[in-house]
Formats: structure tokens, sequence, C-alpha cells
């Protein structure tokens, strides 16, 4: 049996628990959110160009090996393009997907008013 007493100190030592955690978890700094927003343009440009390269290296490879220069290299640079922008779109959708899960999570509804 629990005294009113105990239940009193317990209520007390949550609250101090929780005051401990707040000072241990700083308020989020917007710096590191534009730093992500960084991250995300350099990855997207990385997976537009890598799609392009790899698209050039294979049409490139094809085109040496049964000596039809240019048109195996056109193709797969427009397929490499494609897959690029497939990427790239996958990637926004990724990113969008979290900042809904986070705005919903922190039970704001996106709109910044």
């Amino acid at each position: 049996m629990v005294s009113e007493a105990d239940r009193a100190r317990l209520a007390a030592l949550e609250k101090r628990i929780a005051e401990a955690k707040g000072a241990v978890n700083p308020p989020p700094n917007p710096k590191e959110d534009q730093y992500s927003q960084a991250q995300l343009a350099w990855r997207m440009v990385i997976e537009l160009v890598a799609g392009l390269a790899i698209g050039f290296g294979i049409g490139y490879g094809l085109d040496r090996m049964f000596g039809t220069m240019p048109l195996f290299l056109v193709l797969f640079i427009f397929a490499g393009f494609a897959a690029g922008i497939k990427t790239m779109l996958r990637s926004a959708k990724e990113v969008e997907m979290r900042r809904a899960a986070k705005a919903a999570e922190e039970g704001d509804d996106g709109r910044g008013d």
C-alpha cells in the first residue's frame, strides 16, 4: 500500500526527471535544417550525374563492342538521364514523407501559421 507521502515524492521525482530530460534535449537548431537541405540538394545532383555516367559507360562500351559508335551511346545516355530523374523524384518523395510524418508527430498542420 502506497501512502500519500510516497505518491507526492514519486510525482516530484517524475517532475525532476522530466526537467532533466528537457535540459539534455536542446531545441532544434535551424542551421541543421539548412545543412540537411544542402545535403539533399547534393544527393539529388549526384544521383542525376551517376545515372548519366552509368548510361554513358554502358552505351560507350556497347558501341565499342559492336562498332556502332553513336547509337548505343545516345540511347543509354537518355536511359541514364531518365533513371537519374526517377531516382531524384523518389528521393524527393521520401523527404516529403519524412517531413509530413514529423509535422504530424509535432501536431503541426504544415501551413506555418
